[in-house]
């Protein structure tokens, strides 16, 4: 390895802090709280050095909600080498509002950030429309299985209804409990939520099984 290698590998490293910076400071403080200045304070280094790396705070807000959407699409994938089961369910529903918390951010300051980023709106439109198919996908094998039981109009709804509730679950808890620390709330409850809307549709074993699951993510 050369002697100049680590003095190539620094900016990658600024660059990486300057995300990580952004994150904790978005999810504590709210994004449209946060300025470059107050990411480069925090960083430890001049707004000019932030500036080289990004051309703005938009700039890292887009960085910030690519590594959210990567971490959302493969939350969202299904097995392919067998028939997806309620146990995906609960993993999807435990990846899913696991990302979101760690992002939380994007959702708790959702509506301000769309108004002003078209490019991020219209990636999270294709994002719910992929949520949208992953969970018709999942749903209508536990159907097909006899493990859920719905009409196609009631199935279209629990979808909704789901992806709804987990997707905008951080700013009804933000709002509902007055969380103005940036907590990102207990993500137990907004599972148990999606849990609940699940349950009437499910026969007795799947219930219980599924009740398990989420008691064990409970503990």
């Amino acid at each position: 390895m050369s002697a100049d290698a680590p003095a190539r590998r620094a900016p990658t490293r600024t660059r990486e802090r300057i995300l990580d910076t952004s994150l904790a400071m978005f999810n504590a403080l709210g994004e449209p709280n946060v300025t470059t200045n107050h990411i480069a304070d925090e960083t430890g280094i001049s707004p000019g050095n932030l500036y080289y790396h990004f051309r703005s705070k938009a700039d890292i807000v887009e960085r910030l909600f690519d590594a959210y959407e990567a971490r959302i699409d493969e939350a969202l994938l299904l097995p392919t080498s067998r028939r997806p089961n309620l146990e995906d369910v609960w993993l999807q529903l435990h990846l899913l509002f696991e990302a979101i918390g760690h992002y939380r951010f994007l959702h708790r300051d959702l509506v301000d950030i769309l108004s002003r980023n078209r490019r991020i709106r219209t990636h999270f439109a294709r994002l719910l429309d992929r949520a949208s198919a992953s969970t018709t996908a999942l749903l209508h094998a536990l159907a097909e299985d006899g493990v859920l039981r719905a009409s196609e109009e009631e199935l279209r709804l629990l979808v909704e209804n789901a992806i709804a509730l987990t997707m905008f679950w951080i700013g009804y808890d933000s709002v509902r409990h007055h969380r103005a620390d940036g907590a990102a709330g207990d993500p137990r409850l907004g599972m148990q939520r999606v849990i609940a809307l699940l349950g009437p549709h499910l026969e007795e074993g799947g219930r219980r099984h599924l009740a398990t699951l989420a008691a064990s993510y409970a503990d």
